[in-house]
């Protein structure tokens, strides 16, 4: 049985991945909710889900943009995570909330359209978490990446959703959805030629920096100051 290798990036975000949880069941069990108990459950379930997502969005670019390939190896536990939120979410809503009177819930499909939106990123989330293994990735060879590009359609509705159901303060929302479309933007083959060219000019630029500065320590006379350091330092970078 293969031994299971964890960084310790990954152990972090796992582990912030489950604290919402494990915070709402403390709140649960200590009586800490608000007067509206199952509105609060949902909303907090909601918002995790709608986080976890877009942090999932987040991964490619850090890696093709930044250079941050660690981000890569928890893409997927990400996307698991927002859907395991997401789920427990709906089933709240239509188990503790309307009691699974499906003639009510269809009204609200009708009716409001934040449960249209968010019934709709639910459903796409779906095939998206049960295809997510490797051995799913296997059977539909090339159409599983096809199949998981809907992830960015299930984001966008996840935001509008959080937004129409925000009755006041749609700042939140605003901040998700201004996030989640520089993620999108940054998926544009020009802007992500752009992003990576402008980190490797601002990467080299700090390397050349620091060599700069190792080399000046190595012929800086003892007993100079720090004061006279910045002086040399600037009159050898003049043109």
């Amino acid at each position: 049985m293969p031994r299971l290798r964890f960084t310790k990036f990954q152990v972090f975000v796992h582990l912030a991945a489950l604290a919402p949880l494990a915070l709402l069941l403390w709140d649960v069990w200590r009586g800490n909710l608000s007067v509206n108990p199952i509105q609060d459950i949902t909303f907090r379930t909601g918002k995790a889900a709608i986080v976890l997502l877009i942090a999932c969005l987040a991964c490619t670019p850090a890696n093709t943009v930044f250079g941050f390939r660690q981000a890569i190896k928890v893409r997927r536990p990400l996307g698991v995570y927002a859907f395991g939120y997401a789920l427990i979410h709906f089933f709240i809503y239509i188990g503790l909330d309307y009691g699974f009177d499906f003639r009510l819930i269809w009204l609200e499909l009708t009716e409001k359209r934040y449960v249209l939106v968010g019934f709709a990123a639910f459903l796409i989330l779906l095939p998206l978490a049960i295809t997510s293994t490797k051995g799913w990735q296997k059977r539909l060879r090339r159409h599983w990446r096809t199949l998981h590009k809907w992830v960015y359609v299930a984001g966008i509705l996840a935001v509008f959703h959080y937004l129409w159901v925000q009755k006041a303060d749609i700042r939140q929302p605003l901040l998700w959805g201004a996030l989640l479309t520089l993620l999108l933007a940054l998926r544009i083959p020009y802007l992500r030629t752009k992003a990576a060219r402008l980190r490797g000019r601002l990467h080299g630029s700090l390397r050349r920096s620091s060599s700069g500065r190792t080399t000046l320590q190595r012929l800086r006379p003892a007993g100079m100051r720090n004061d006279d350091e910045y002086i040399v330092g600037a009159a050898e970078s003049d043109p």
